[in-house]
Parts: C-alpha cells; sequence; structure tokens
C-alpha cells in the first residue's frame, strides 16, 4: 500500500518544453501560425476545395497532392505536440489560469486546421476516380492510399464549406465550452467527508476512490456524499449536456447522416450490423453478471448489492502494492509476452511518463496521450495502491505501445477509430490478470477475479446502460431540452434495465451522467460501445496469442500499426476475424462468463 511517505510521479514533459511559458513553446506556436498562413495560401492558390469533376490529367494533380500531404503533416504533428503539452497542465491542474489560457490560444489554432482540412478532404473526395492514378506516379500520395480511401470515404458527409467553417467556429463557444464546463466543475468539486474523527474537505476524486475501500461504512457514506456532491452542481452540468447534444444532432443531420449513432459508427469504422451483433451478445449475457454480483451480495452477507459495493473488494487477502512493487510487477509480467514490452514499459516509468498522485484540480479516472514531437506518450492515473489501479497502470501502457508500434508513421497515417483503441490496452491489462491469478495463493484468487470481474462487468453492463441512455437521450433532446431530473430519470431506468435483480434497485446512481466526461466530447458520441468492442476485441486477440504463442507477436505488432488506416472489419478479417459474426463476440464473452463461475464457486 502506497505510504503517506511515498512520492507518487508526476509526468515530466520537459523533454517538449521547458514549460508554458517558454521562449520555446512561444516559437512553435508562431510557427503554426505561420504554417496555418501557408497553407491557407497554398489552397487559394492551388484551388483546393470540392470540384465539379475529377482532374483530366492527373499527372498535373500528383505533385500539388504530394506537396500538401507534406504540409498537412507538418502541421498536424505540430498541433499533436502542443495539444497533449498544453493538456498534462489543464488535467493535472484546473486551477492553471496560464494553461486555461494557452489552451484557449490553441483552441483557435485548431479551428483554422480544421478549416483547411475540411478544405483537403473535400479535394481529397472529388479525386476519388483518379485516385488509383494519382498514386502511381506520386510516391507521397501512394504512401498515404489507404488513409485517402478513408478521407474519400468521409467526404460524403460534410456540409457546404463556409457552413463548416462556421461549424468550427462555434465549437469553441459552443460544444467545446461545454466540455470545459463540465470538466471545471466536476475536477474542483470538493466535498466534506469525516474520517478517524475529523471532517475533510476531500476532492471528488478521492471520495469516489472510497468505492474500494475494504469498510462497508465508509463505502455507504462515500457513495452518499458522492451522491449529494453531484446534486449540488447538476444544474450547470445538465445545461452543459444539452448544449452537446444539441449541437451533435444538428451537425449530424446538416451533414447527412441518419443520426448521431449513424455519424459514431462512421467515426469508428464499422457498420450497424457489426454493433448490432455486438450488443446482442452483451445483452445476453446479463444472466451471468447478475449471476456475479449476486454472488458478491452474499460473499459480502447481503442480499442484495446495492451500488456502494459495486467496487468493495472481497476475500480476506487485501491485495495492495506501493508504486515500487506495481512498476516491478507490470515489468515483470510484460516481460513473459515480449522483451520489447517489458523494455517499453522500464523505460515509461524511468522516464516519468506517467503522473499517478490524484490530487486537487486534477481530473479523474486515467488516460493515455501520445505526443507527436518525441514519439513518446503520457499517461495519467490516480494511483490508491489496489490492483485495480495496478491494471490501470499496465491498460494505459498498452495505449502507449499502441502508438510505439506506429512510430515513423507520417501523423495523417497514425491512430485508430475508438473501436480498436483499446487492443493493446486490454492485451497488457490480460497479461497482468493472468499473471497475478496463475501466482495466487488460494485466498488471493478470489480478489483478483473480483477485480476482473468489477472492470468487466463496467465494461459490458454499465457499458450497455450508458447507450441506452444516451440513445434516449438523443431520441427527447430532438423536441427539447431536458432537466437534470430528466436525466437521472434515464440513467436509472437504463441502470434498471441492465443491472436487473443484480443489484439492489433501490440504491443505483443517478448521477453516472453527470460525471463520465465520455458525454461532453461534441466529436466523440456514443463513446460507450467502443469500450465494449475494445474488450471484447482485444480478448479475441489474446485468444489468437494463446494457440500461436510467440510467433503472433509479429502479426500483432502489424496489426497495432495499421489502425489509423481502413475499415475495422477488414483489418480485423486479415486476422481471420469476423467482427459482424455472433460467434466471434459470444466466444469473448464465453472467458468472461468462464471467470465468473469460477468466481462463484469460491467462498467469500
Amino acid at each position: 500500500m502506497p505510504q503517506a511517505s511515498q512520492k507518487l510521479p508526476h509526468w515530466d514533459l520537459s523533454n517538449v518544453y521547458p514549460g508554458l511559458e517558454s521562449k520555446e513553446l512561444e516559437a512553435d506556436f508562431g510557427r503554426a501560425r505561420e504554417l496555418i498562413k501557408d497553407l491557407e495560401a497554398f489552397q487559394e492558390k492551388r484551388g483546393i476545395g470540392r470540384l465539379e469533376s475529377p482532374p483530366e490529367d492527373p499527372a498535373s494533380v500528383g505533385p500539388v497532392l504530394d506537396d500538401l500531404l507534406g504540409r498537412m503533416n507538418e502541421l498536424a504533428k505540430l498541433l499533436q505536440t502542443l495539444r497533449p503539452y498544453i493538456y498534462s497542465y489543464v488535467s493535472t491542474d484546473s486551477y492553471n489560469k496560464v494553461a486555461a489560457k494557452r489552451q484557449s490560444e490553441l483552441e483557435m489554432l485548431s479551428v483554422s486546421f480544421q478549416k483547411i482540412y475540411v478544405r483537403f478532404e473535400a479535394w481529397v473526395g472529388s479525386l476519388a476516380d483518379a485516385l488509383d492514378a494519382i498514386c502511381e506516379i506520386a510516391p507521397v500520395a501512394r504512401e498515404h492510399r489507404r488513409a485517402l480511401l478513408d478521407i474519400v470515404d468521409e467526404s460524403r458527409f460534410r456540409m457546404p464549406t463556409e457552413l463548416e467553417d462556421l461549424a468550427s467556429e462555434l465549437l469553441i463557444s459552443g460544444g467545446g465550452a461545454m466540455w470545459k464546463l463540465q470538466s471545471t466543475v466536476t475536477s474542483q468539486l470538493k466535498v466534506p467527508f469525516e474520517r478517524d474523527g475529523a471532517t475533510e474537505h476531500l476532492p471528488i476524486t478521492v471520495v469516489r476512490n472510497l468505492a474500494n475501500s475494504a469498510e462497508g461504512d465508509v463505502r455507504r457514506r462515500a457513495y452518499e456524499t458522492e451522491v449529494r456532491g453531484w446534486e449540488s452542481i447538476r444544474e450547470p452540468v445538465a445545461f452543459a449536456l444539452n448544449g452537446v447534444k444539441g449541437s451533435a444532432i444538428t451537425l449530424s443531420r446538416r451533414r447527412g447522416f441518419r443520426g448521431v449513432l449513424h455519424a459514431s459508427l462512421e467515426r469508428n469504422k464499422i457498420d450497424q450490423e457489426t454493433l448490432d451483433a455486438l450488443l446482442a451478445s452483451m445483452r445476453d449475457s446479463f444472466p451471468a453478471f447478475r449471476r456475479y454480483f449476486q454472488s458478491k451480495a452474499k460473499k459480502l452477507g447481503k442480499t442484495r448489492l446495492p451500488w456502494w459495493d459495486l467496487f468493495a473488494p472481497v476475500g480476506e487477502a487485501e491485495l495492495r502494492y506501493s508504486w515500487d512493487e506495481t512498476i516491478a510487477f507490470v515489468v515483470e509480467q510484460f516481460g513473459t509476452f515480449s522483451d520489447e514490452l517489458a523494455d517499453f514499459a522500464q523505460n515509461a516509468f524511468a522516464k516519468r511518463w506517467i503522473d499517478a498522485e490524484p490530487r486537487d484540480g486534477k481530473t479523474g479516472g486515467g488516460f493515455c496521450m501520445s505526443v507527436a514531437s518525441v514519439e513518446e506518450s503520457r499517461i495519467l492515473c490516480n494511483f490508491d495502491g489496489s490492483f485495480d489501479q495496478l491494471s490501470t497502470v499496465a491498460h494505459e501502457l498498452g495505449h502507449a505501445f499502441h502508438s510505439y508500434c506506429q512510430k515513423g508513421l507520417p501523423v495523417l497515417r497514425k491512430g485508430a477509430p475508438m473501436t480498436l483503441a483499446e487492443t493493446a490496452s486490454i492485451m497488457c491489462e490480460t497479461i497482468v490478470t493472468n499473471a497475478a491469478l496463475d501466482a495466487a495463493t488460494p485466498a488471493e484468487t478470489l480478489p483478483i477475479l473480483e477485480n476482473h470481474l468489477i472492470n468487466a462487468s463496467q465494461v459490458i453492463v454499465d457499458i450497455y446502460s450508458r447507450f441506452i441512455f444516451e440513445s434516449e437521450v438523443m431520441k427527447r433532446r430532438e423536441s427539447a431540452e431536458l432537466s437534470a431530473d430528466d436525466f437521472c430519470e434515464i440513467m436509472l431506468e437504463a441502470q434498471r434495465e441492465t443491472y436487473g435483480d443484480g443489484l439492489d434497485g433501490e440504491h443505483l446512481h443517478p448521477y453516472m451522467w453527470l460525471l463520465k466526461p465520455h458525454y461532453y466530447s461534441e466529436s466523440y458520441n456514443f463513446y460507450n460501445y467502443p469500450y465494449a468492442f475494445g474488450l471484447l476485441f482485444g480478448l479475441g486477440v489474446y485468444a489468437i496469442y494463446e494457440r500461436e504463442g510467440g510467433a503472433f507477436i509479429p502479426r500483432y505488432k502489424e496489426l497495432l500499426r495499421g489502425t489509423g488506416e481502413g475499415r475495422a472489419t477488414d483489418l480485423a478479417a486479415g486476422y481471420g476475424i469476423d467482427i459482424r459474426s455472433r460467434a466471434f463476440w459470444d466466444g469473448s464473452i464465453g472467458v468472461l462468463k468462464e471467470r465468473i463461475e469460477r468466481y462463484c464457486d469460491l467462498d467469500g
């Protein structure tokens, strides 16, 4: 367990810029402005935008496209360096006014880039019929061929250029402002909580972590305190959610999507058939997960499981880890997969890529972001010594390894749709969980399985409740704004539908809509089912690794390297996976069901 004297690391980005007010950072802001100005002039001179008809002479277009791709990559790389650097301050200290100002400056640059990108996208879409011929004579375009085909596909869903420009400009004061409102209000919330006879005003993130406490009374009081805290800020956050979803509905309709969900499917590179198969498999797993919740309640000496016991530790063995123990365990277990993965993790720890300390003003949860100029990642977590947080560290290091596997690619070819972005993180989390189970004593097996099933139930059951919630909110928001009471009512109904008799229906969580930042990004609506896709796809990939062993690792790295281009269906098919098939998803669900049965057979 982390000791009070133990200093948990803050991340180090000094190899990117010396500080928020450094001359180096200021110089790159200036360079970004110059690149934008040059690109705008280039596009104007070359007539970059939607064409009335394809070019008659592809040979004349090739050099222009190559030049434009080089310029776009250069600017995108610079922005994807400035953005994570500034967000490293915003996400760890929402009180930092300099960081907030820098973020605002960056948003203005991002709007300008988006306008440039819209014209670039429209122009590439107009070249669709000539693209093969162009790629034969243009080396940079040939290197980007799959990415260009994706851009052609995406260009189908765009408003006229002047309306896309307007949407980009309004994002700053519209959906983007709503995201910042939710982030700032929730990260700065403090609530009174009594511990050891003294009342403290604690950050809400600290109180939420008490859901992992071994003391039932602490968990219950933390839940009650948390709900009261959320209730105190619900009106402004409800306002924010209405704004974000209203904007998303309007823009998806204007861009020619069938709805916001259709826009999400296109962004995630999957189709409705794939989503339907995934959701059906998830729904059919609910009885098994309810058995898990009921077994957990019994192990805790209760007839029904209240919400505050969802994350309760079970069993007499309490698994706690210091930060040094976490480093040693993760590196050792990654080494059983490959020396390269172990060395990568050791380097990340040694160079302080991770910000681990929970503190006032720091956002909750965890994430990983890539810094383009140095081709490194930075990871945020809120480490409390639990096995859950050890798993989170391994999970986020998986995201970082995913980025590492794309090293050297142009920025326009990097990344992954959200559906595939969890592949490496689930692989790394599974490596650590399986290793912990293999090494566990009988007393330790229960808490390890508990942690695994807590996370799995959140990704399958709770994520489905969030999908139901967002679907209903979108439906109602089309005709009117919703009140905070409406959001609470929809959330509770979604939880009843998914958790069913697995939980005590009198003690659910009405404010899950308020605390989850995923709902507040105008560009990432339905940021829920991709987590389930990622977990089950990752388990499917791990099953291939178990069958093939070390021979699979080069193919695995190739898979990760290619996620920035093409449709998820085609990429998966290259590894013998049919994501439109219920059989694939049911196979991964079967792994979870086996773990549930093993858990239920254990004594508490």
